[in-house]
């Protein structure tokens, strides 16, 4: 296992059985109470957008907010917002959604990306995928181009990134997890 890997997998609180039974909530916010693991985190997304042409970050309510605010200051690109629906103010477009837990809506602002824009869309974790596919065919509907999605963790069991890699995603994440684990 990589460095990187294991020291955040070394960081990061499972809470087991939460939001309901049998589920493992792999809780991120203690890589952001610490500055040096919020910083490699960023440095290293950073990297992997230096070898691919990226025109704006994309961050999903409410975690991937942290960090892909954090990697668009970074980068000095462009910082959109994925949210759930209700809470942006302009004129939105919406996609539904399949949960690990549920179903939901997310939405983004009309005018959030030009058509041909790369986009990289951030996340704290990939779970089934559909939340990160649902803001992909956002930007889609609106010609833009998803360059990739990228987040800290992955739980390859629950089929998310497979899924994303099977829609012409590409997929950037720091670690993983079994749900064993």
């Amino acid at each position: 296992m990589p460095p990187l890997e294991e020291f955040l997998k070394s960081q990061i609180r499972t809470v087991r059985d939460w939001p309901k039974p049998g589920v493992n909530f792999r809780d991120v916010t203690t890589l952001f109470q610490d500055p040096e693991a919020f910083r490699m985190i960023i440095e290293a997304f950073a990297l992997d957008c230096a070898r691919h042409r990226i025109d704006l970050i994309a961050a999903v309510d409410a975690r991937g907010f942290i960090i892909g605010g954090a990697l668009a200051y970074r980068l000095h690109q462009p910082f959109v917002l994925v949210r759930k629906k209700g809470k942006l103010p302009h004129r939105t477009i919406s996609e539904d959604y399949a949960l690990e837990y549920g179903t939901a809506t997310i939405e983004i602002h009309a005018d959030a990306c030009r058509p041909g824009d790369r986009v990289l869309i951030v996340d704290d974790l990939i779970a089934t995928g559909g939340t990160l596919l649902a803001a992909a065919s956002l930007f889609r509907a609106l010609r833009g181009e998803v360059a990739g999605v990228a987040a800290i963790v992955d739980l390859p069991e629950l089929g998310g990134s497979r899924k994303l890699r099977a829609a012409g995603l590409p997929v950037h994440t720091l670690c993983e997890f079994s749900e064993t684990e």
